[in-house]
């Protein structure tokens, strides 16, 4: 065990030893030896001297003890990608005085170069206020440290290194791109110059309605509508008193291609933040729905502008490896109003799942992803045959449907549902 702990000992000297530190150890020793062969005590000395100064300086570094505390506030908290965020950093020493710290914060890779900083001594109880500004380029929660610092003695021949505990994150919401009113003929949905209000006490002809339930009263039969369908339809007044509109977002691993900010992926991502926030501009509480087996909350009753909880789910919202859609989709509190889908792909067996929604909607709008567009996933190793375009079917099944492919302006996309 000691033989152990004196090699431990041995390997950190040698690696806190600067380039100064260790070409005065290697002069020394050399000294030394030509000083014993050549009979010369003098240079036996001088090298015995050079060899002492590191030794010197490391139990000096060693027996320094520095208290050091650090305090991150980030403003704003969040920010979409490319908008600049400020860090302010805080250092407290409740140790000993310091000699020249060494800073340098450690980031995640999006958020740009690790600053550095040059911070003069600090005495006791000293304390040092820095600033810096990231450039976040993609989406998520990114962690801000922690802090490297590193110390030299005034000789400069040993460097201590220290990593002060403390990390502080930044939220980067997903890019939101701005979106044109639309008017779909023959839809209960409009946007622009009628509120979603008007929209939920409208008239007899406006009413929205549901397929029957058991325990519901019959005397919210809608019978036109239970004569146009053949199934007994009702009236759902629980939607009367507020417009509600969902986001359903399919982030299937299987589904979507490519990787990082450049994949099928992050392009859904950013369509559904554009319609979640097109949405709620618009007076409607928008819910998320997604295949992650959660569903974001609307957002605070009364505060319509503000999609925030919906932008902070998708900010962190990762693939999953699940095959399946949710069936928490097709619940009574996601349907009956907007329905905004993000398709990726769909095999023939979905088909049916897909089906269900717009004929529960007052409108039911499809952004299909040409996920071939954006290449093959890595981990597979042949050409996959390529999909069938979902705007077809989707447009047979109700939907009003548009196809976005890699590079295609989500703008375009979107305008081509007014039809």
């Amino acid at each position: 065990m000691g033989a152990e702990r004196r090699s431990r000992w041995g390997l950190a000297f040698w690696a806190s030893l600067t380039v100064r530190g260790r070409s005065f150890l290697a002069a020394g020793i050399t000294a030394v030896v030509c000083g014993l062969v050549l009979l010369e005590r003098d240079l036996v000395r001088i090298g015995i001297l050079c060899v002492a100064l590191p030794l010197v300086a490391a139990v000096y570094v060693a027996t320094r003890s520095h208290h050091l505390r650090l305090h991150r506030e980030v403003s704003p908290g969040h920010v979409p990608p490319g908008s600049p965020a400020t860090v302010r950093v805080r250092l407290e020493n409740s140790g000993a005085p310091t000699g020249v710290l060494l800073l340098e914060e450690q980031l995640e890779p999006v958020l740009g170069t690790p600053p550095r900083f040059v911070v003069p001594p600090m005495g006791r109880d000293g304390r040092e206020l820095l600033e810096y500004v990231v450039h976040p380029t993609a989406r998520g929660r990114h962690r801000l440290g922690p802090v490297l610092v590193r110390q030299r003695e005034p000789f400069g021949m040993v460097e201590r290194r220290q990593e002060v505990p403390g990390s502080a994150s930044l939220l980067v919401l997903p890019q939101v791109l701005p979106l044109p009113a639309l008017r779909l003929s023959g839809s209960r949905f409009t946007n622009g110059e009628e509120s979603p209000r008007s929209f939920s006490v409208g008239t007899v002809a406006d009413v929205i309605v549901r397929e029957y339930r058991r325990g519901d009263d019959l005397r919210r039969v809608h019978w036109r509508s239970t004569a146009r369908t053949g199934e007994l339809m009702v009236r759902n007044e629980e939607q009367l008193w507020q417009a509600r509109a969902v986001v359903l977002l399919d982030n299937r691993a299987g589904s979507h291609r490519g990787v990082g900010p450049g994949s099928s992926l992050e392009a859904a991502v950013v369509a559904a933040a554009s319609a979640v926030v097109h949405l709620a501009g618009l007076g409607y509480q928008v819910r998320l729905v997604t295949c992650s087996g959660r569903v974001a909350t609307y957002h605070e009753p009364g505060r319509p502008q503000d999609p925030f909880p919906v932008l902070e789910r998708l900010a962190t919202l990762p693939l999953v490896a699940t095959t399946e859609l949710p069936d928490v989709a097709l619940d009574e509190e996601t349907t009956g109003g907007v329905t905004v889908a993000v398709v990726a792909g769909g095999s023939t067996s979905e088909r049916g799942w897909w089906s269900r929604f717009p004929r529960q909607a007052a409108a039911g709008l499809a952004l299909a992803l040409d996920v071939d567009s954006w290449g093959q996933r890595p981990d597979e190793e042949t050409a996959r045959t390529p999909a069938e375009p979902a705007t077809p079917w989707l447009t047979a099944q109700g939907w009003r449907a548009a196809a976005l492919a890699k590079g295609d302006a989500l703008v375009d996309a979107w305008r081509e549902l007014d039809r």
